[in-house]
Formats: C-alpha cells, sequence, structure tokens
C-alpha cells in the first residue's frame, strides 16, 4: 500500500480576480490548464501573478489567457527573456471548447479569467462564462450584500 503524501501547508489558490464577479454576472465556470515555461512555474510557486486584467480570446479552435501578469523571479535565468505579459495557452476539451464558442457567440459574453491555483501539482485556472453588469445592477449587489452583513450582525445580538 501505498502512503498518502502530508498537505503542505498554505493556499492552494494564487490568484483571485476579485473584480470580475462585481463587473459580470458568471453564468458558467470551466476549470482549464495553463502551458506554462520553466520561469513562469518559478513565479507561480512564489505567488508572484496578477489576472486582474485577464481575459481570454478564442481563436483557431485553441483559447488564449491575455492580460496576465506573471512576475519573473529575480533569480531567472539570465540567458532567456521574460515576458511577463505573454499570451498564455489555455488547456481545454474540444467539447469545452465547442461550447465556449457557442456561448460567447451571443451578444454581451465575454470569457474571463476567475482564479489561479494549483491542484495537486498542476496550476490550473478558472475561466468563468460572463457577461457585464449595468451600474443599477452592481448598486443592487452592493445592497443586498450590506443588508446579509447587517442581518447576521442583528442575528448575532439578538441571541444574548
Amino acid at each position: 500500500m501505498t502512503k498518502k503524501k502530508a498537505h503542505k501547508p498554505g493556499s492552494a489558490t494564487i490568484a483571485l480576480n476579485k473584480r470580475a464577479r462585481h463587473e459580470y454576472f458568471i453564468e458558467d465556470e470551466y476549470e482549464a490548464g495553463l502551458a506554462l515555461q520553466g520561469w513562469e512555474v518559478k513565479s507561480l510557486r512564489a505567488g508572484k501573478a496578477n489576472i486582474g486584467d485577464s481575459y481570454v480570446i478564442l481563436k483557431d479552435g485553441e483559447a488564449f489567457l491575455f492580460g496576465a501578469n506573471f512576475t519573473p523571479m529575480a533569480v531567472a535565468s539570465t540567458h532567456y527573456v521574460c515576458d511577463p505579459t505573454r499570451t498564455r495557452k489555455l488547456l481545454l476539451n474540444q467539447r469545452e471548447l465547442d461550447t465556449l464558442y457557442g456561448r460567447i457567440n451571443r451578444e454581451g459574453y465575454t470569457v474571463v479569467a476567475l482564479s489561479l491555483y494549483w491542484k495537486n501539482a498542476w496550476c490550473k485556472v478558472k475561466i468563468g462564462v460572463a457577461k457585464g453588469k449595468k451600474q443599477h445592477d452592481k448598486r443592487t449587489d452592493l445592497k443586498d450584500r450590506e443588508w446579509a452583513l447587517d442581518k447576521a450582525r442583528i442575528m448575532k445580538h439578538a441571541g444574548r
């Protein structure tokens, strides 16, 4: 029998796109792998990634992540040019790509990166099919969130 490996301490999440849930209605979520270079993996292990401005483009039957910024490590190889904002290929099944094509061909839909995380030894990105929110939708969400916090506060003090 094989022994289970001990879980390493720390979070598996590398980066979150908090603005995506504020700017968009997320309708579907998919998990995709990333085609990375060696220095990028090293940067991700150090947690030096930003996906705040990133989005996904579908082109020629493939998906690509644009706008993600992986800051190169200072000790990375000196003979290799590191491009922190290069376009990275997403690894998805053909069936998932076909459904994404069908979903974003409708008006107002786009695909955004939601989070970047480790799954076992592999780096994964969670992408979501999203529709843009209007200003009044954002205000409504903010009111609902504040009311939920107030309600929790009231219930906490009511039990005393």
